[in-house]
């Protein structure tokens, strides 16, 4: 069982705000199983086409999407929440094994349990090919620094 995650619903603008800073900071640091635990053991996930149940499905899925996309840097930014549940919109960027550069832009919709784990996250995701010039997601280290610009700012 995994320890509790806060901040704990119901959320107001600056606990949405940090639940999604720290499922972005999560993500990029690019570890399933350290990932995984932010969820229910029975979580139940609409990620594009695929559907998965469960943190060892979470893990396999993360671990073979890190493997995929290289270089990945991403922002979150919530787009709205009441009480157990916050929607947010996200970009990230990521290079294939070719070098191929690809911005995927994505809204999520999450549902939390009382102990600030997400039960359910259903993810829309589309992909749009970029020059290696046209990245604006850069960074050094694993999690975007305090000052670097979001989503809006960033025009995106």
């Amino acid at each position: 069982m995994s320890e509790p995650r806060p901040p704990f619903p119901p959320f107001d603008a600056a606990s949405a705000a940090l639940k999604a800073r720290r499922a972005e900071d999560a993500w990029n640091r690019k570890d399933p199983v350290s990932v995984s635990l932010a969820y229910t053991e029975d979580s139940v996930w609409r990620n594009r086409s695929q559907f998965l149940k469960g943190r060892p499905a979470i893990v396999a899925f993360l671990d073979e999407k890190w493997r995929r996309e290289l270089d990945y840097r991403l922002i979150k930014e919530v787009w709205a929440f009441h009480e157990n549940r916050i929607a947010a919109r996200f970009v990230y960027e990521w290079h294939d094994a070719a070098g191929d550069w690809f911005r995927s832009h994505g809204n999520e919709q999450w549902e939390f349990d009382e102990t600030g784990l997400m039960r359910r996250r259903e993810a829309s995701i589309n992909d749009v090919a970029i020059s290696e010039t046209e990245r604006r997601l850069v960074w050094d280290g694993d999690v975007r620094p305090e000052g670097h610009p979001g989503l809006t700012d960033l025009g995106l």
